[in-house]
């Protein structure tokens, strides 16, 4: 492979869909190919599976949108559906499509101030939500919309609807289309808002319908969602990527597992056994620090990470030479009878790729993955992207890229090394904001805001964000990323957040993980603390010297982080210091924790 660098790369359009394509016309498609064909399922009451075909599905859809009209519901306005991952979920949204209106997606955890500003910006005409919690914080609103509660005290919305419904006729329904364009705005979804309020990034059918098809289409990507493929679904859906696997699902045969919350994630993956899923970094590596947290230290310990060492040699080996020596094979051999074996068999036993994006997973994990024969594939898009922009294909994963363009998809390199990106999935413009919109598009060309490199095989790697590059008060350009990549997946850290712009040296706040210091705590033989406790005590302050340290191996000195301090708590979506995707809100981390930032730097 040769190591010149490209400035561009492209994949060809496979599926071109007529003007008036849109969320409906697929669902029609899909049932009229094979309507007894498993859609998704969910779980009832007692726990078990439950499955809805898309004949079923298609009814549901209808019999809501029926109700949408009959309360009054006109074309392009706007419906806003705050919920967890649920089936009625994807009812609702494809029922407000099939209305002729416009889905505006709400997340669950989103506070009332935020809940205020999607109602305001988006003039929603109904709010459809889960729960009687969720409709109190709508009610507190100035002027509230038309509400509706799914799961509450009064009749289900979904019920509620269905029989508002019943004297809308098909013809009526049919004539809330009559217009609806592929180009047309089918979904404002607004940014999790890392900085400032949020924008409703307008994305029109062919966003999503023609974008899922062209997945579903191609020889390398769309063969993890065919071939009886399960996907266990549980990022909340009002995140565009998962917005996309609702589509994809439907795109292609792949059958989703709806669950509500990742609280349960152990018991469905048993249950449902998907052979793909989709998921953030933090997911992956929790999922291993609770593996090493209950061996329970001592032999048990030491054996399961000798196991994970075996495991990220042998895929390292596959990436470099394909094949490993016979050292290894019997290394292997004996880690998966001992241990590996147990791990494939928690993950639900059938898996065998995850689609991992939102934030940069670092290779020792991806690696440790695929030493299980589990292929992480990593991706890279934004909410303006529709979601995916690239991923990694199955059978060619190249650890510490994300792959190459979707079909119809194209991403350049600037001459400044911000990644610009276009294609069917683009974005229709920010919501009611040109001038937001006018700041992010040239001549056709979205620009992302990430810093990247394309390989001479078209793969991407994003390398730092554009606008979060820290320049010391010796103007050396850091790129906190690196840093944060790297001390970010330990047990012990929640998150971490590096400081400097405008000091004479880095400096880093560290948070650490509440549910994991316990069990951590027991390995190392340390009676039980709070976290404000444990950042006083010596054996914690070394063990987050000693993370700092490796991570400072991966820059100069001059961007190493000197100093650092632990904060006396997490950082919560509760004060906004996350979004509701878990990306750090860095302005907001500095506003709260000034003092301690003061800190590091008194003595200069």
């Amino acid at each position: 492979m040769s190591e010149s660098p490209r400035a561009e790369s492209i994949t060809p359009q496979l599926i071109h869909k007529p003007a008036d394509y849109t969320f409906t016309s697929l669902l029609r498609d899909r049932v009229a190919e094979d309507p007894d064909r498993v859609f998704g399922e969910y779980k009832d009451e007692s726990g078990a599976w439950v499955k809805v075909s898309r004949a079923r599905f298609q009814e549901d859809v209808t019999r809501v949108a029926k109700g949408l009209l009959a309360y009054g519901i006109a074309p392009a306005q706007r419906v806003g559906l705050q919920a967890n991952t649920r089936y009625e979920w994807v009812v609702v949204d494809f029922a407000i499509q099939a209305a002729g209106a416009i889905t505006v997606p709400v997340y669950p955890s989103s506070s009332a101030h935020q809940l205020a500003w999607i109602r305001e910006d988006a003039d929603l005409a109904m709010l459809i939500v889960e729960n009687d919690t969720m409709a109190a914080a709508a009610r507190e609103m100035d002027a509230p919309p038309r509400l509706l509660v799914i799961d509450g005290d009064e009749e289900p919305a979904l019920d509620v609807l269905a029989e508002a419904g019943a004297i809308v006729d098909d013809g009526t329904l049919a004539d809330a289309l009559v217009g609806v364009r592929a180009d047309d705005v089918a979904t404002i979804v607004y940014t999790s808002g890392t900085t400032g309020r949020p924008k409703g990034v307008a994305l029109s059918h062919r966003a999503f319908v023609e974008h899922a098809l062209n997945g579903a289409a191609h020889p390398e990507l769309g063969r993890l969602a065919h071939d009886d493929a399960r996907i266990l679904l549980f990022l909340p859906l009002a995140h565009v990527l998962a917005r996309h696997v609702e589509v994809l699902a439907l795109a292609c045969e792949a059958v989703i597992g709806f669950a509500p919350t990742h609280k349960t994630l152990a018991s469905d993956l048993q249950t449902f056994k998907p052979t793909w899923l989709m998921a953030v970094p933090r997911v992956l590596e929790t999922f291993y620090n609770v593996i090493d947290e209950r061996t329970g230290g001592g032999v048990k310990q030491r054996l399961f990470r000798w196991s994970a060492f075996v495991a990220r040699k042998v895929d390292e080996a596959r990436v470099r030479r394909g094949r490993h020596g016979i050292v290894l094979r019997a290394q292997m051999a004996i880690a998966d009878a001992l241990v590996l074996t147990k791990v494939r068999h928690a993950l639900g036993g059938n898996l065998r790729h995850i689609v991992c994006g939102g934030a940069r997973l670092v290779p020792r994990v991806s690696h440790f993955y695929g030493g299980l024969g589990i292929a992480v594939m990593e991706g890279y898009g934004t909410t303006e992207l529709a979601g995916p922009m690239t991923v990694n294909p199955p059978t060619d994963v190249r650890v510490g890229t994300v792959g190459y363009p979707y079909p119809g998809g194209t991403v350049r390199i600037a001459e400044d090394g911000e990644v610009l990106a276009q294609g069917p999935n683009l974005f229709s413009g920010y919501w009611r904001n040109p001038e937001a919109t006018a700041e992010v598009m040239t001549d056709g060309w979205y620009h992302t805001g990430d810093l990247g490199s394309i390989d001479a095989d078209g793969f991407l790697s994003i390398t730092g964000r554009k606008k979060e590059i820290l320049v010391t008060a010796g103007g050396k350009n850091v790129q906190p990323a690196s840093l944060e990549d790297a001390i970010r997946p330990y047990a012990l850290i929640q998150e971490v957040v590096v400081v400097g712009d405008g000091k004479p040296f880095i400096g880093a706040l560290l948070s650490l993980d509440e549910t994991m210091l316990p069990g951590w705590l027991r390995s190392k033989g340390l009676p039980l603390m709070s976290a404000v406790e444990a950042a006083k005590d010596a054996t914690v302050r070394e063990h987050i010297q000693h993370i700092v340290d490796q991570a400072n191996l991966l820059v100069s000195r001059a961007e190493a982080i000197r100093e650092w301090r632990v904060l006396p708590r997490e950082l919560s979506e509760r004060y906004e210091e996350m979004s509701a995707s878990l990306k750090v809100r860095r302005r907001q981390v500095e506003d709260h924790f000034a003092d301690i930032i003061d800190g590091i730097y008194a003595k200069v």
